[in-house]
């Protein structure tokens, strides 16, 4: 009768808005309307499996790899698990282009790998790879729009998947992730780097050991200039990233910033996102370049009518009423940067760079001295053990090394992995949802609950317990 009562006021807060913007509001006849889909956001499928929370497995003394893309994030990854030792043992390689997985072989040969088998002479090669049964772990780095057919088909054969971000973009295809990995009890996680920053996981220590006081609000985001590689035409598959700002306005890219905020404010294991109001600015750049960063000979040259607005905010309201700012801007030249902005009772924080100031302390943050101690005394202890590895390897700065050797560690202890299904999929929701308050002329649309009500129970994440 609850849930019945708050859908009922939120259609009525979702009429007034669309009465006020001059839109259609939902009818019988008109259930596909924008307004519609908007009521619908919140929408609960039954479950068809058991919960995969906490999911554990037997101890796997050596991982059996196979990967799903080898070109540019790809062939990192099949280094970053060659250099995990014995640990983990790669199986096979997959890519639609035959240059990569030649690639991927020599350098593994150079490596003294020589029993790996390579699939590129098919488009479906990666379903006959996926039927092997000596895999453990499908690693999937391919366009976006692959991620969710190829995590729910390899769950489907019996295997964990681990795909990069985002791992879903639409709200169907969440649902996919979190309805498969529930069916056949099977792992599936969002390859989220930044969450194994070293700033990121030292702000995460500080945060759960009550530094920071009561959390109450965040700003993150992704900002970084990309217009060069969305115009080259041999930086993504057949142009595939650019292709998304052409066809969709959102924030069509939330996980580096929103994913480590989301870890410091327990979100789905004590909170829950609520809701999201999300705006963009006017479209120019990518118009405005596209005749001065292509020739002729570039199917986007002087393409104007991008739909993608060069900025994007997206306001999250949380269910303990924390607020989150997120940005999305990829084609103007403010410098990179994933804001890392924490607030709370007793402390905050701003990245970018990284400063830290205290509650009592006045104006200003703190000094190069006591910053610097604070930075040792709550490093993660993860980098700190670590340490060696990390230079060695590196990738990021580190954070893609300690994501990949905590992905096959957690698989060698039959621990449960540090981020879930849930995590993927309330993360990646972000995008069409953000979409859709736009397209309803920033209507507030509420998130569905990927968890179906175990976001209530306190839990702690892997990284700050099994270290």
């Amino acid at each position: 009768m609850k849930n019945l009562l708050e859908r009922r006021s939120f259609l009525k807060a979702t009429a007034a808005i669309g009465s006020a913007l001059g839109l259609p509001f939902v009818s019988k006849a008109n259930n596909n309307s924008i307004e519609a889909q908007i009521a619908r956001s919140n929408e609960v499928p039954k479950a068809a499996g058991k919960s995969v929370i906490g999911l554990k497995g037997a101890p796997i003394a050596q991982v059996r790899v196979a990967f799903i893309g080898v070109g540019n994030r790809g062939s990192g990854h099949v280094k970053l698990v060659h250099a995990c030792g014995a640990k983990a043992k790669i199986v096979a390689v997959c890519d639609i282009q035959e240059r990569y997985t030649k690639r991927t072989k020599d350098w593994l040969e150079s490596k003294g790998v020589t029993d790996v088998a390579y699939y590129h002479t098919k488009i479906d090669a990666w379903k006959e790879m996926c039927r092997r049964d000596d895999i453990d772990l499908v690693i999937i780095a391919t366009p976006w729009e692959d991620h969710v057919p190829m995590c729910v088909y390899a769950m489907q054969q019996g295997k964990h998947a681990a795909t990069e971000v985002p791992a879903a973009y639409t709200l169907e295809d969440c649902w996919k992730l979190v309805n498969t990995a529930e069916q056949t009890q099977r792992n599936c996680m969002m390859l989220e780097n930044v969450c194994y920053g070293d700033e990121e996981l030292w702000l995460l220590n500080m945060a759960h050991q009550g530094l920071f006081g009561t959390l109450t609000y965040a700003e993150c985001g992704y900002i970084h200039d990309l217009r060069e590689l969305l115009f080259s035409k041999t930086e993504y598959y057949n142009m595939w990233r650019i292709r998304h700002n052409l066809t969709r306005d959102g924030n069509l890219y939330p996980m580096h910033g929103l994913g480590p905020v989301s870890q410091y404010m327990n979100i789905d294991r004590g909170d829950r996102f609520n809701h999201l109001v999300s705006m963009s600015s006017l479209e120019a750049s990518l118009s405005e370049d596209s005749g001065t960063m292509t020739d002729a000979t570039n199917e986007f040259h002087n393409r104007k009518g991008f739909k993608k607005g060069d900025m994007n905010n997206t306001l999250i309201k949380t269910h303990l009423g924390r607020s989150i700012l997120v940005q999305h801007d990829i084609v103007t030249a403010r410098p990179y940067s994933r804001i890392n902005m924490l607030a709370g009772t007793k402390a905050f924080h701003m990245g970018y760079p990284s400063h830290f100031s205290k509650k009592g302390q006045g104006h200003g943050f703190l000094k190069d001295e006591e910053y610097k101690a604070l930075r040792e005394q709550y490093k993660h202890p993860i980098w700190a053990k670590m340490k060696d590895e990390i230079e060695k390897n590196g990738g990021h700065g580190g954070m893609d090394f300690v994501l990949i050797y905590r992905l096959i560690d957690c698989f060698n202890r039959g621990t449960s992995l540090d981020m879930d299904v849930y995590d993927a999929a309330s993360w990646s929701s972000v995008t069409p949802l953000s979409a859709l308050s736009i397209q309803g002329g920033n209507a507030p649309v509420k998130f569905p609950d990927f968890t179906r009500g175990r976001w209530k129970e306190e839990r702690q994440l892997g990284m700050l317990v099994n270290v």
